[in-house]
């Protein structure tokens, strides 16, 4: 065999070598995350799910070395935005959803299957309210002698289907007794106006969208939807504690992202969230917004959502809910 064959033989080898190295390097996925990160929020700006996600950006950001940049994606009680995550984004972890059950309830899309649990990351209060020149109760006996006493019964406003605002309303009347008529909105804003207006009588608010109307009188707070009342408002009784056993409503926010997602780009955004979830600042600002921030496993809280869907999908049966 003559020098120049051999030589072209190592030559050939070589390059051999350098493209299995090439190919191989290909095939590892690179570290996460290596470019921004889309904090995907399925309601318009200016909401609490959006607060809490422009909080938590910059945050999370020096967490992970990359920045965190929100994008609202409004419509369909948070299914449009769910829907993007899950059919439009690829999974790889630079799109995460931040979102409460309003897309998994009653809706003629379920993103559930397609989505893999991050963090359950907040739980915040509800109060149900009602307008006091529309309807005379104090306390829930009074309103669901009221309601009775209405020929069609109460209208009420919510956000849309399937939303906290109208499954608790739905969960109150089957467990009260109340008669109510539902009266959906295409966001809580306008579904607010028209309760301050008079043109509804009542609602399941969050308790900061409710409070400066409580105290101005053009509210007036029936009961706390949770288990326990709300520190800053000590003399409103939860809706349990009036008679009505068991009842328990509140709202929660979860980062999710598409399934398929490398488990340890999961992780990552756990670990940076649960990071920053006991932040001091952070939770000032959180708690003047009535929101309480929660950090859990990724197993955890898929248990959690599963169970609140069970809840909910016993509910949906039990009053005939159809999808939107």
């Amino acid at each position: 065999m003559s020098m120049s064959m051999t030589r072209r033989g190592g030559l050939c080898a070589l390059g051999a070598a350098g493209v299995a190295v090439s190919l191989g390097a290909m095939a590892q996925p690179a570290a996460y995350p290596a470019q921004p990160i889309r904090l995907l929020v399925p309601y318009p700006a200016g909401g609490g799910s959006d607060y809490l996600a422009r909080l938590l950006a910059p945050l999370m950001a020096q967490r992970l070395g990359q920045s965190l940049y929100v994008e609202n994606r409004p419509g369909g009680g948070g299914t449009v935005g769910a829907a993007a995550v899950t059919r439009i984004f690829p999974a790889d972890g630079y799109t995460v959803l931040l979102s409460d059950s309003n897309p998994l309830v009653v809706q003629s899309y379920d993103p559930l299957p397609y989505l893999a649990p991050v963090t359950l990351a907040a739980r915040y209060d509800f109060i149900l309210v009602s307008n006091p020149a529309v309807l005379r109760a104090n306390n829930v006996k009074e309103l669901v002698s009221e309601s009775l006493a209405s020929a069609s019964g109460l209208n009420y406003a919510s956000p849309g289907v399937g939303t906290t605002h109208h499954m608790g309303m739905e969960l109150f009347a089957r467990d009260s007794g109340a008669r109510v008529v539902s009266i959906p909105y295409k966001g809580g804003g306008a579904a607010l106006q028209d309760l301050l207006a008079g043109q509804v009588a009542l609602m399941f608010l969050d308790r900061v969208s409710a409070r400066q109307y409580i105290e101005s009188g053009k509210l007036r707070a029936i009961g706390v939807a949770g288990a326990r009342r709300v520190p800053s408002m000590p003399n409103v009784p939860t809706i349990a504690e009036q008679g009505v056993t068991g009842f328990e409503v509140e709202g929660w926010l979860g980062f999710s992202v598409r399934k398929g997602t490398r488990p340890e780009v999961i992780q990552a955004l756990h670990t940076a969230y649960a990071s920053v979830s006991t932040d001091t600042e952070l939770h000032r600002k959180v708690d003047d917004a009535g929101i309480n921030l929660i950090s859990t496993t990724p197993k955890e809280f898929a248990s959690f959502r599963s169970a609140y869907m069970a809840k909910w999908k016993k509910l949906i049966a039990d009053r005939g809910l159809r999808p939107e």
